[in-house]
């Protein structure tokens, strides 16, 4: 019975896991996909349990209520801003535990595995180490625990192909003689150190970027898992998450206009202090601001209104206050939309996420290449919280390093509003020459604050016409 059950439930597993995963290519079917995954991965983990190898399960019950323990208070406690961060640890505690399973496979079966075998588990441990320690990295970048902009020395794309040379050269030698010698912690050593180096060249502005492509090398590891331990859901799991995170990672890229390789080793987010777009002299330039009161009149006069939601919005948890601000303007006769850039915020999806949290209708929300035509016939763009992805500079300066970046045409509405705590850089570490431009109003503050006075000022102003 068990040799039925157990294919069964693995077939089950990989097709919700397909269906899972087309659904959540859509808002609107998004919740439905997320539901369907987790069934699938319950299925997969039912699965597992059930197979004769598994001979005592007091450490695997102990270890599943403190996994679920960690993974329900993360779930629960971590704000939507902190989604880029949780997701990086996400793939950092994966990754080590492909690592660590191929690291008691290998030490407990060296000597009699297959060449087959031993290539899946050296891809494994290789690819689970770099993603660990990879995404330790990145976690970092995104949490502020380390520097956002690059961190670079001379040779180091020498160092980085040293340390990926040794590393490969290791697992093949393992693979070709086996043994429980010196070379495997060569291995780890190494993999690990190319994981650390391999990110912390690369800038804030292409954490995206690095979060889908360490997405892929969990994914991949953890199919190499599943073929060295002969398990069916592991292997169609991990491919999915594999071939899904490489293609995103390819699709941001494009967002970007930026290559794998310019990603990579191109240090994007690296200050140019050659260049005035860049220097601490820019931050004196003149600006024009306004108060919520002069915002709320020209809101209340618009017929079409664009709001650019941004990683700012999701620091301020403002989206609900934001929702009631596009609520006041439709009901006096406006037409409001908000544009998505691929990028915006720091993961794929994180304004959409916002706001579906606060329940923004699905037909407002329009992606770059659908509205950007629309910008010149806007009355007012409000860029809430969004840096590098409105950015003029992008289309405009040749010497700057967003240069030929796909970019919202926030500069062709008649007038814009920018909704900011300060004027420092963005992720990119470039100054954001929208802000210079004449017919823009920056309304400093936090977000949440911000979209309050709007509230309260285009609430009054109704008030006075009735």
């Amino acid at each position: 019975m068990r040799d039925i059950v157990v294919p069964l439930l693995y077939l089950a597993s990989g097709t919700l896991f397909i269906l899972g995963l087309r659904g959540i290519t859509h808002p609107r079917s998004a919740r439905r996909g997320l539901l369907l995954t987790v069934v699938g991965m319950a299925a997969a983990v039912v699965g597992t349990l059930i197979q004769q190898e598994i001979v005592d399960f007091r450490w695997i019950l102990l270890a599943a209520v403190v996994g679920s323990v960690i993974g329900g208070a993360m779930a629960k406690y971590m704000p939507m801003r902190a989604m880029p961060e949780r997701i990086a640890l996400s793939h950092a505690f994966g990754a080590l535990a492909a690592g660590l399973v191929g690291t008691a496979e290998y030490y407990e079966h060296a000597a009699s595995l297959s060449t087959f075998i031993a290539a899946a588990l050296m891809c494994e441990v290789l690819l689970g180490c770099v993603t660990f320690t990879g995404s330790l990295m990145a976690f970092g970048k995104l949490k502020g625990i380390l520097p956002g902009r690059p961190t670079v020395f001379p040779g180091q794309q020498l160092v980085n192909l040293a340390l990926f040379t040794v590393a490969v050269l290791a697992a093949l030698w393992l693979v070709i003689t086996p043994s429980t010698d010196a070379r495997f912690p060569v291995l780890i050593a190494a993999s690990a150190l190319f994981g650390i180096l391999l990110v912390v060249p690369i800038g804030g502005a292409d954490m995206p970027t690095v979060i889908s492509l360490l997405n892929s090398y969990a994914g991949l590891s953890g199919a190499a898992m599943g073929l060295v331990l002969e398990n069916n859901a592991l292997i169609i799991a991990g491919a999915l998450d594999g071939a899904s995170g490489f293609l995103l990672s390819i699709m941001m890229s494009r967002a970007m206009n930026r290559s794998f390789r310019n990603v990579l080793f191109g240090a994007f987010g690296q200050v140019d202090t050659t260049t005035p777009a860049t220097t601490g002299d820019a931050q004196d330039r003149p600006v024009r601001s306004a108060g919520p009161d002069e915002a709320a009149m020209l809101l209340q006069a618009a017929r079409d209104v664009i709001i650019v939601p941004g990683y700012g919005l999701a620091v301020a948890q403002a989206q609900h206050r934001l929702k009631e601000v596009a609520e006041i303007l439709e009901r006096g006769g406006a037409r409001v939309r908000y544009a998505i850039h691929p990028v915006a915020g720091r993961m794929p999806g994180h304004m959409n996420v916002l706001l579906a949290e606060a329940d923004v209708p699905y037909d407002r929300i329009v992606d770059m290449d659908d509205i950007n035509g629309d910008f010149a016939q806007a009355d007012v763009a409000l860029v809430v919280g969004a840096n590098d992805v409105t950015n003029p500079a992008a289309r405009t300066r040749e010497d700057s390093p967003i240069y030929g970046m796909p970019v919202l045409d926030v500069a062709s509405a008649r007038t814009v509003m920018v909704v900011k705590r300060g004027m420092s850089a963005g992720f990119a570490g470039v100054d954001n020459e929208l802000y210079y431009l004449d017919k823009t109003l920056m309304l400093f503050g936090d977000a949440k604050d911000v979209a309050s006075n709007l509230v309260r000022e285009l609430e009054s102003v109704n008030a006075q016409r009735v």
